[in-house]
């Protein structure tokens, strides 16, 4: 279990290559509320994953959607980040991690490929099916409330993600 988490926290810390397009003035979101969180379930495990709702924003410009992930184990460790996903390239960036106290802090990470379970779900069953970016916020959370995003049931997302 302690072995998932430390996985979480890595993943979430970031290091990576080139950048898709990204370039829309930052501002990070009010930190997420319990009642605001949306569960997604990304594969088989004992973590549990969730989108803050109110965070979820899509760059139309950029193919690229913005959330702020938690992640918590059955201990009760809690993660909390603030990410962009690009349906462009498959990779992800943290923007910011939530600290205890309930502020964001941290340093922006480079883009990296979105290679976990759950980035990996987020980019293939909710924000990007067939490798394209959701319409907009509302499309995604029904894809989070339902399960999946329609487009991504019953076809192969080839994208650029390489499961290991």
């Amino acid at each position: 279990m302690k072995r998932l988490a430390a996985l979480v926290l890595a993943a979430l810390a970031g290091c990576g290559s080139a950048p898709p397009a990204d370039t829309d003035a930052l501002k990070l979101p009010p930190y997420p509320r319990d009642a605001d969180l949306v569960e997604f379930t990304p594969a088989a495990g004992s973590m549990r994953f969730f989108i803050d709702a109110p965070s979820l924003s899509v760059l139309e410009k950029d193919g690229a959607v913005r959330y702020t992930l938690v992640a918590r184990s059955p201990e009760g460790a809690r993660n909390v980040s603030y990410e962009s996903l690009s349906c462009a390239t498959g990779q992800f960036r943290v923007h910011a991690l939530g600290q205890a106290d309930g502020r964001w802090g941290g340093r922006e990470s480079d883009w990296r490929s979105a290679n976990d379970a759950w980035h990996r779900a987020l980019y293939r069953e909710y924000f990007c099916p067939q490798n394209e970016v959701i319409r907009n916020a509302d499309d995604g959370l029904r894809a989070l409330r339902e399960g999946g995003h329609p487009f991504s049931r019953g076809f192969a997302a080839p994208g650029p993600i390489n499961p290991r």
